[in-house]
């Protein structure tokens, strides 16, 4: 049965959600990205803009847009470019592409631990956080109530945050972080809010102005939650008291970046990653960048997908990063299925692939206190937890 799951989760990856026709990489079938982060299929995104084909709603979150702001949905199309014609099935092909891009050690002493979810338990999966005090992690998804907390030993401890139209309901959950005093903050991108909760899924706290896409998150070891807003260009540092569900300061501490979403913060130096998704210059051109800031907020370093095609064998497209204990920065990449290390900020950036086989598509990451590395796959919609071996 296992099989036959893992098939089933490819199909839905390899489906448009409207239509359920597989995509394909020419004309009605090409899978298009909304700017809210869904994909469906170039028929379906004409097909909802109507006759004018002027504007569209996404058919999941309800976010308008123009069709203009439509793009090619690389992951995607980079995988079917890997199935082939054939279509077979992203396991096998690539095995046939030998796991593609492992340059160095293939998982540098990392061994998969633990897998928990999959289709079913867990839908679509955005983001992931680990609670450093008691191991718990909690995962954003589809599902019909939005945050799953696992323990650490993969149970299922609490599910919460119906869908619906309540204060601390959640619309569409985009990242998820625990902060060490034991609230999970949410991004909520069907209402463009902030929203906390305790471990029993009390809300404590909403916080909705000001922001126009409140996207990616990650606490702080004092407890304060950095943010970055997608469609601002912003990033946010938010600072309340959770136990009394009290807002002290939401404060822009950068602006003019370019579609940022994932961030995270180093519990060592205080340095801050976000990663931009950058504009396509042309048909299936559009790429991420790694940004890194020193806890003074300078820019110390950089690297987009151009400048790392002089150095590496692939291009990289980034959906989330976080900071090892050693304060290094860890990136997926879900061109090439892998997670990739860059190094500290002052030896960015290196490569050395972390795990580069058994994933199909990485979009969250974090590390639990005993040093875990935790990565959320929503190609087959679940948690994979890697341990030093």
């Amino acid at each position: 049965s296992g099989m036959a799951a893992e098939d089933e989760a490819e199909l839905c990856l390899l489906e448009c959600r409207v239509c359920f026709e597989r995509y394909g990489s020419g004309g009605q079938r090409r899978p298009r990205n909304l700017p809210c982060g869904h994909v469906l299929c170039q028929g379906c995104v004409a097909a909802l803009g109507g006759a004018e084909r002027r504007r569209l709603e996404c058919p999941f979150c309800r976010r308008a847009c123009g069709s203009a702001e439509t793009s090619d949905c690389l992951p995607l199309l980079q995988l079917l470019e890997v199935l082939g014609p054939a279509g077979g099935s992203v396991s096998s092909a690539l095995a046939r592409s030998g796991g593609r891009g492992a340059a160095g050690p293939a998982s540098a002493g990392l061994g998969l631990w633990l897998a928990v979810g999959g289709w079913g338990s867990l839908v679509n999966p955005t983001g992931v956080a680990a609670c450093r005090r008691s191991g718990r992690l909690a995962v954003a998804h589809d599902g019909k109530k939005r945050i799953h907390i696992f323990g650490p030993n993969g149970s299922c401890l609490q599910r919460f945050g119906e869908r619906g139209d309540a204060g601390n309901d959640i619309k569409y959950p985009l990242d998820v972080t625990v902060t060490s005093d034991g609230h999970v903050v949410v991004t909520d991108g069907g209402d463009r809010s902030v929203k906390a909760f305790d471990f029993d899924g009390r809300g404590v706290l909403a916080v909705q102005e000001g922001f126009c896409l409140p996207w990616g998150l990650d606490a702080t070891p004092e407890s304060a939650v950095i943010l970055t807003d997608s469609e601002a260009g912003a990033l946010y540092r938010l600072t309340a008291d959770f136990r009394k569900g009290r807002l002290k300061k939401c404060q822009m501490i950068r602006s003019q970046l370019i579609s940022p979403r994932g961030v995270a913060v180093s519990h060592t130096s205080g340095a801050i990653v976000v990663i931009e998704h950058l504009k396509a210059q042309g048909p299936n051109s559009s790429s991420t960048r790694v940004k890194i800031f020193s806890a003074e907020m300078d820019l110390v370093g950089q690297m987009d997908s151009f400048g790392l095609n002089l150095v590496f064998p692939s291009k990289i497209y980034s959906t989330a990063v976080a900071f090892d204990k050693e304060g290094r920065i860890i990136v997926t990449d879900v061109c090439s299925q892998a997670v990739i290390c860059l190094g500290k900020p002052e030896e960015f950036p290196i490569f050395n692939p972390l795990i580069s086989h058994g994933l199909s598509y990485p979009v969250g990451l974090t590390y639990m206190a005993n040093n875990s590395l935790v990565v959320l796959d929503s190609g087959d919609h679940s948690i994979k937890i890697y341990s030093s071996t």
